[in-house]
C-alpha cells in the first residue's frame, strides 16, 4: 500500500515538474516570436547629403543699382555696376518624416557681389583721387525646410526609382559684409557729418522661399539629379555699422536718411543639386 502511494506521489510530481518546464518553453517561444517581429517591424530611416548650386534673379529696381548709378557719377572716369544675379553654394541634410513629408537643415553661401574698379579715379566728393575703389558685398547663412513629394516619394525598401515631384518651403537666416572704398562718403545719422574712415558695413535679415522641383535617381548608389524653381524673399533692412562714438554710419544713394540703402536681394530663384540617399 505504501509502495503504490509513493509511486503515485513521484507520478504526479513528475507531472508538475514536467508541466512547468512546458509552461517555461512556451514563454520562451513567445517571448522569442515577439522579438522576431519586433525586428521585422523595426523602422528604417530615408535621409539624403545634398550639394547645390543656385542662381537668384535679383530684382533690378532695388537701392544698391540706386547707390551704384549715384556713385558712378561722383566719379570720374569709372561707374559701379548693377547687381544682377546672385550665385550660390549650398549643402544639406535631410530626412522622410513619413510617407510624403520630409525636414531638411542646410547652410549657404553667396559667391561675391559687386566689384572693385581697378585704377585710380577722381571722386568729387573729396575732389581727390581715389584707388581701386571698391563695393563688394559677400551673404552667407543657414535655412532648415519642410518638403512634401507630390509623386514617387523615395522610400528606405526601394530609394528613390523613379521622377519625384516635391514642393519647398524654406525658412533661412541670412548675414551681408558690405565693403566700401575708405574715402567713400558715408552718413552718420547721429551728427549728420561724413565720417572719412570705413570699416565693413553688416546686417542680417530673415528668408523665405517657396520652390518647386523634382528628382531623378542616376546610377545604383543612391544618388540622384535635382532641380526647383521659385521665389526667395530676402531684404537686408538694417545694413550699417558704429564708429567710435557709437554712432550709427549707414549707406544711402543720395546722402540723406531716406534714401539710406537697404539691401534687397529678392527674386525668382534657381537650383540644381546632386543628392545622395542613404537609410539607417
Amino acid at each position: 500500500m505504501r509502495r503504490n502511494v509513493v509511486v503515485l506521489t513521484l507520478f504526479a510530481l513528475l507531472l508538475s515538474i514536467g508541466g512547468a518546464v512546458s509552461a517555461q518553453e512556451t514563454e520562451q517561444e513567445i517571448l522569442q516570436r515577439y522579438l522576431s517581429k519586433a525586428e521585422k517591424k523595426q523602422i528604417k530611416h530615408q535621409g539624403w547629403f545634398a550639394l547645390n548650386f543656385a542662381m537668384n534673379r535679383i530684382n533690378r529696381h532695388n537701392d544698391y543699382n540706386s547707390f551704384a548709378d549715384y556713385e558712378s557719377q561722383r566719379f570720374t572716369g569709372t561707374n559701379f555696376s548693377w547687381l544682377n544675379m546672385a550665385k550660390t553654394f549650398g549643402a544639406e541634410f535631410g530626412m522622410m518624416m513619413s510617407r510624403r513629408m520630409a525636414f531638411s537643415l542646410g547652410g549657404e553661401y553667396w559667391l561675391k557681389m559687386g566689384e572693385t574698379v581697378s585704377g585710380s579715379y577722381l571722386y568729387q566728393p573729396i575732389s581727390a583721387s581715389v584707388s581701386d575703389p571698391a563695393s563688394e558685398i559677400k551673404v552667407y547663412g543657414g535655412s532648415a525646410s519642410l518638403l512634401y513629394y507630390f509623386a514617387n516619394p523615395p522610400t528606405p525598401q526601394d530609394g528613390l526609382k523613379a521622377l519625384a515631384l516635391r514642393s519647398r518651403v524654406t525658412v533661412g537666416y541670412y548675414r551681408a559684409n558690405w565693403s566700401l572704398w575708405a574715402d567713400y562718403q558715408n552718413l552718420n545719422l547721429s551728427t549728420s557729418l561724413p565720417e572719412q574712415s570705413n570699416l565693413t558695413f553688416k546686417g542680417t535679415a530673415p528668408a523665405l522661399t517657396m520652390t518647386f522641383g523634382g528628382d531623378y535617381p542616376i546610377g545604383t548608389h543612391g544618388f540622384s539629379l535635382g532641380a526647383e524653381f521659385g521665389y526667395q524673399y530676402l531684404n537686408f533692412n538694417n545694413v550699417s555699422w558704429y564708429n567710435d562714438q557709437d554712432q550709427e554710419v549707414v549707406v544711402t544713394y543720395a546722402g540723406t536718411p531716406e534714401t539710406r540703402v537697404d539691401l534687397g536681394f529678392s527674386g525668382f530663384i534657381g537650383k540644381v543639386e546632386l543628392k545622395k540617399l542613404f537609410t539607417w
